[in-house]
């Protein structure tokens, strides 16, 4: 009886291993491929779930069905106008037929390889085909901010810095790398979902030319603003010496108006005064005489006179006044 339980308990034992060994799961984010000695023996299972296999025969391979993340390397590549720069790719994808990814690739480190052949060769593709201008842009009908009175004198300096209208732009770069790509992705059943250029930088060497040459232009356009501010600071200094000059010969003016008319008073108070009576005149006669005297007669001035001269005539009469009154 004992030896009877014990084969029952040994079968039940055999039986839960072979159980086991021959259940399997399968996770909402997977998909997996039942293989017998490496070949594919069903269609390939989806849903998630309890599943079985023969076991020790059969091996399950299990395959993403998740997104997943393709980050291209740093690549150096020429434009159409022979501009060297480097370009950093990334790319979304996932597996949509994972009997043919199974077979053209077994795993995801051989469909990572595959995508950096296929999506570089692309978009090496697309960019010699391009100018810089027009990996460089977003799209045709975005304008980039510019300042301008920059603007103006980019223009003005050769044309120096003013963007090119561009036909396509960035986004539909990244399109035409997308259709070329997908239809070589769908051979190996992967479904390409997109494509972005991540980065875009000048090649090292070219660089520092790049630099030298912003420099160039930005000297050339502080130079124009120098010699218009210079322009125009002269134009306002002839402004203000004419405006000076104006006011000045309007005072001018107004101040010999002012001084003639009072000299013409003065005269004229002077001729009232001094013609009413013989002696006022004669008196204001002397006193221009002396007046006279004074102005002709500084100082040490040695002076000839004649005897008829009034000046004379006035010396002497003093000199006699004078030996009178001795």
């Amino acid at each position: 009886m004992s030896l009877t339980r014990t084969l029952a308990i040994l079968i039940a034992l055999l039986a839960a291993a072979l159980i086991l060994l021959s259940a399997f799961t399968v996770n909402e984010t997977e998909q997996a491929i039942v293989t017998q000695f490496g070949r594919p023996v069903r269609e390939p299972i989806t849903d998630p779930g309890l599943h079985f296999k023969v076991p020790f025969i059969q091996q399950v391979t299990r395959i993403d069905k998740r997104y997943l993340a393709w980050d291209g390397p740093m690549v150096e590549m020429s434009t159409k106008d022979k501009t060297y720069i480097q370009v950093d790719t990334f790319a979304r994808w996932r597996i949509t037929d994972p009997m043919r990814y199974y077979l053209r690739l077994r795993d995801e480190r051989s469909a990572q390889s595959r995508l950096e052949d296929i999506l570089g060769s692309e978009t090496r593709t697309a960019i010699a085909r391009h100018e810089l201008i027009e990996v460089v842009r977003t799209d045709k009908t975005r304008r980039p901010m510019q300042d301008e009175s920059v603007t103006g004198a980019l223009s003005a300096v050769g044309g120096l810095g003013v963007l090119r209208p561009i036909r396509y732009g960035r986004l539909e770069i990244e399109k035409g790398i997308f259709n070329a790509a997908a239809p070589k992705l769908a051979e190996f059943g992967i479904e390409l979902l997109d494509i972005r250029l991540k980065r875009i930088n000048y090649n090292p060497g070219v660089l520092e030319r790049i630099h030298q040459r912003m420099i160039s232009e930005r000297l050339q356009i502080a130079q124009r603003f120098r010699s218009e501010g210079e322009g125009e600071a002269a134009r306002i200094s002839g402004n203000k010496d004419r405006d000076i000059n104006e006011i000045e010969s309007a005072a001018y003016k107004r101040v010999q108006e002012i001084r003639g008319e009072a000299d013409a008073k003065a005269t004229e108070i002077y001729a009232r005064a001094y013609t009413q009576r013989p002696e006022a005149a004669d008196f204001y006669r002397f006193l221009k005489s002396l007046e006279t005297y004074r102005k002709v007669i500084k100082g040490e001035s040695t002076v000839v006179l004649s005897t008829n001269s009034d000046l004379f005539a006035l010396l002497k009469r003093i000199e006699q006044k004078g030996g009178r009154d001795r």
